[in-house]
C-alpha cells in the first residue's frame, strides 16, 4: 500500500483575456504544479500570477515545457534538432525560474508538454539533449513522466543523477501495455471511475485498463488536467480518497524517502 502520494496538475494555461481552467481553485486541492512557460500556452502576466497563486496555497512548482505552437497548444509535432530541444527547455524553464526567485521560490521539476513528451520518448537524440538541460538547471533534477517510465528522456535523466517521478492519470483511460489513450477532446470525467482508479492504485500498485486488464505501474504522483469540465469534481474526489485510505498527499522529495 501507497503511503503517500503527490497530486500534481497542468496551470498556467491562459492567454492574455483567455483563460483555460480554474487555476486559483484547483491550487489548494494540489501538491504540485506544473506551469506553462509560454510556448505552447501562458504569458508572462499569468506566469507570474500562477507562481503567486501556488506560493499561497503552498504548493510547490515545477516548469511545463512545450513546443513553440501557441496556435495548436503545442501539440502538433514539429520537427527539431538537438540544439533546438535544448535551448526550449533552457529558455522556458529559465523564464519560470525568474518569476520564483522573484517569489523567494525553487524549481522543483521539470514535466514536458504534448507534442515534445510524445517526441522524447522515442527520440534518443533528442533525449539526451533534453536531459542535459534539465540537468544544467537545477542542482536536483527532476523529471515528471507518465508511467511507465522506461522510455527515451527518463533513461537520458537518470543517467546524468536524475530523479524520474511516475505519474498515473485518472481522468484519461489505459491502454492494456499501459499506454495513455489520449482524448482528442476534454470529456467530462466519471469521478467514481477516477476514484476507484486512485483507490486501486493506493492499495495494489495497479491501474484498470480500459479493456478490464490490471496493469502494474511505478508512480508516485496522480495527474489531474485542469482543463477538464469536472476538474475540480475530480481532484476533491482524488484528495477525499487519499485521505481515507490514510495516504498522504504531499509533495515528491528530490531523493526518494
Amino acid at each position: 500500500m501507497r503511503r503517500r502520494m503527490d497530486v500534481n496538475s497542468d496551470m498556467g494555461e491562459s492567454f492574455g483575456n483567455w483563460v483555460m481552467g480554474d487555476d486559483a481553485a484547483l491550487l489548494p486541492l494540489v501538491t504540485t504544479a506544473n506551469v506553462a512557460c509560454g510556448f505552447h500556452a501562458g504569458d508572462p502576466v499569468t506566469l507570474l500570477r500562477t507562481v503567486r497563486l501556488a506560493k499561497r496555497s503552498g504548493v510547490v512548482v515545477g516548469a511545463h515545457p512545450g513546443l513553440p505552437d501557441l496556435l495548436g497548444f503545442g501539440r502538433r509535432a514539429m520537427k527539431i534538432s538537438p540544439e533546438d530541444a535544448y535551448a526550449y527547455v533552457v529558455y522556458q524553464v529559465g523564464a519560470l525560474q525568474a518569476a520564483l526567485a522573484v517569489e523567494g521560490m525553487r524549481l522543483h521539476h521539470v514535466k514536458p508538454h504534448g507534442a515534445f513528451y510524445s517526441v522524447l520518448k522515442a527520440d534518443e537524440e533528442l533525449a539526451q539533449a533534453v536531459a542535459e538541460a534539465i540537468a544544467s538547471l537545477s542542482p536536483e533534477p527532476i523529471l515528471y513522466w507518465p508511467a511507465p517510465t522506461d522510455s527515451a528522456l527518463p533513461r537520458a535523466v537518470r543517467k546524468r543523477g536524475g530523479r524520474v517521478v511516475g505519474e498515473i492519470y485518472v481522468d484519461l483511460e489505459y491502454a492494456a501495455d499501459g499506454s495513455l489513450i489520449i482524448q482528442r477532446t476534454k470529456h467530462v470525467t466519471d469521478v467514481a471511475k477516477a476514484i476507484a482508479q486512485v483507490r486501486r492504485y493506493v492499495d495494489a500498485g495497479e491501474v484498470l485498463a480500459q479493456d478490464g486488464t490490471a496493469v502494474a505501474l511505478d508512480a508516485e504522483s496522480i495527474c489531474v488536467h485542469g482543463d477538464g469540465p469536472n476538474a475540480l469534481d475530480v481532484a476533491r474526489g482524488v484528495r477525499r480518497t487519499l485521505e481515507e485510505a490514510g495516504c498522504l498527499a504531499e509533495p515528491v522529495l528530490a531523493r526518494a524517502a
